[in-house]
């Protein structure tokens, strides 16, 4: 599969509230359980108590919005519903129902 064809995650979090890190685990998060799946996760800096999670064009998560701060599981989910349904997310599959 090529760059092209593998989907592109972005991360935009505000500077000024200081989420960097709460961006940089989310992308860590991903990569680990997704790894060569995806094309890249890109972190945009961006100000005004901005938050938001997309894939492609799609947004999956947005701070605001969606009332505060995702849980990795539920973006992994998001993610995984969109690029490959029927992928077993392991332990986070786990209890569900």
């Amino acid at each position: 599969m090529t760059d092209t064809e593998r989907p592109r995650i972005t991360i935009t979090y505000c500077t000024g509230c200081n989420w960097l890190l709460r961006a940089g685990w989310m992308a860590q998060e991903l990569l680990s359980t997704f790894g060569e799946d995806l094309a890249e996760v890109a972190l945009i800096p961006g100000h005004g108590g901005i938050y938001e999670i997309r894939l492609g064009d799609m947004l999956l998560w947005e701070r605001k919005r969606d009332g505060g701060f995702p849980e990795p599981k539920e973006i992994k989910r998001r993610i995984r519903d969109v690029i490959e349904p029927g992928r077993d997310l392991g332990h986070i599959d786990r209890g569900t129902t």
